[in-house]
């Protein structure tokens, strides 16, 4: 199109759906940059941002490459984040349409990663360009924050792409995450915290010897099942006005016993915990180790604590929240829930730079064979994020976090 015709404003919208569909054509399961990064950098690059690409290291894990870029300077920053990198695809055999085909079939875009959460990711980008080509450079700043270890073990991620950023002066203001977080329909619901995540496993020692004989031994199973039932017994909490309440899960247990005429030696029982903010985790430790003395009596027992990087956060409702609940209902017609349902996501880490709240595309297919979304939904979603643009750097210009 020459320049002419874009002085007139007859650019061409930003296409999403072609977007996603390059974007599932990259293989990128974790942690292989797979081509989505560097597609991601040239579409940037191209409208003017200044992008870099950070490799992050860690002993025993694989290295990551990640993406930053940034237009405009100063106040309001407005991050999207999100993740480029997808859990493999299993059998693909299995799959009605390629996974890495990005097949659109009856309204369906079909491919791993098009709901989770390459489609977001377009809709963004979509969004962005169409932004910049209306309106200029903002004044304020847009930045894209994409990492390539969410579905991994997030070591060399988003927390490091955050710290590597903040080193270089950036400050953002808020956050919108692409995470899938809509149950049945686009505009359901808006995640503006998440619950804590704590593993542990719980240890009891007891003395081995013969079953004929239980007199000269101490099994284990029985302090194990005393223990278990005590913590299952009581609720953590009774919920908060943001937050269901947290709940304790037993989610294997194992003595390591390859006869049936032994009394063990030890019982273990590994659990996880998803609690809210009526809790730390150090808080919530002391707790558990409350509890569990209380209802030992003669058991011995200890609990090994697995570290934890998942603590329970909130965003609370407020001028951003409202902004982007009202503007996804003026889109769908529908009022998002905000919720702090699900499990962990990155924005653990980006609450500690910014208020985040999350908000993608839905989340029935994510993960699974044949992974998809509609194509009209994609559309739909560029146009909220488009125009929580447009209200973005009309509202909060002046006002930082």
């Amino acid at each position: 199109m020459s320049k002419a015709a874009k002085a007139k404003g007859m650019t061409q919208p930003a296409d999403p759906i072609a977007i996603a569909r390059d974007l599932i054509r990259c293989p990128s399961v974790t942690p292989a940059e797979g081509g989505a990064l560097a597609y991601l950098a040239s579409a940037l690059r191209g409208a003017g941002f200044t992008v870099d690409r950070v490799t992050f290291s860690e002993p025993g894990a694989a290295d990551v490459e990640n993406l930053y870029a940034r237009i405009g300077s100063g106040s309001p920053h407005l991050v999207f984040a999100g993740h480029t990198d997808v859990v493999p695809p299993g059998d693909e055999t299995a799959w009605t349409h390629p996974p890495f085909g990005a097949d659109l079939v009856d309204g369906m875009l079909y491919g791993r990663g098009a709901a989770d959460m390459k489609g977001a990711i377009a809709c963004k980008v979509a969004a962005v360009l169409d932004y910049l080509a209306a309106a200029g450079t903002p004044k304020g700043a847009i930045s894209f924050l994409i990492t390539g270890d969410e579905e991994g073990v997030a070591l060399n991620g988003t927390v490091k792409l955050l710290q590597w950023a903040a080193a270089h002066g950036e400050k953002f203001d808020h956050c919108i995450l692409g995470e899938p977080t809509n149950p049945d329909a686009l505009g359901d619901m808006i995640k503006i915290g998440r619950r804590g995540s704590l593993n542990a496993t719980l240890i009891v020692t007891g003395t081995p010897g013969h079953v004929a004989y239980p007199a000269l031994a101490d099994n284990p199973v029985r302090g194990i099942v005393t223990l278990m039932s005590a913590l299952m017994a009581t609720p953590l909490d009774a919920g908060s006005a943001h937050f269901d309440p947290s709940n304790l899960e037993f989610t294997s247990v194992d003595v390591g016993n390859k006869t049936v005429n032994v009394i063990p030696a030890e019982a273990r029982a590994r659990f996880n915990i998803r609690y809210n903010d009526c809790h730390t985790r150090e808080g919530l430790k002391a707790l558990i180790e409350t509890r569990t003395a209380a209802a030992a009596g003669g058991v011995r027992w200890r609990i090994a604590w697995e570290p934890s990087n998942a603590d329970v956060f909130l965003t609370r409702p407020g001028p951003f929240v409202d902004l982007v609940a009202g503007t996804i209902k003026d889109v769908t017609g529908r009022t998002p829930a905000l919720s702090t349902s699900g499990g962990t996501s990155d924005a653990r880490f980006i609450k500690d730079y910014c208020p985040v709240i999350e908000f993608g595309l839905a989340n029935q297919t994510m993960h699974k064979v044949d992974e998809r979304v509609p194509a009209a939904d994609l559309v739909t979603l560029t146009a909220i994020y488009r125009r929580i643009l447009e209200r973005y750097f009309t509202s909060f210009q002046g006002v930082s976090a």
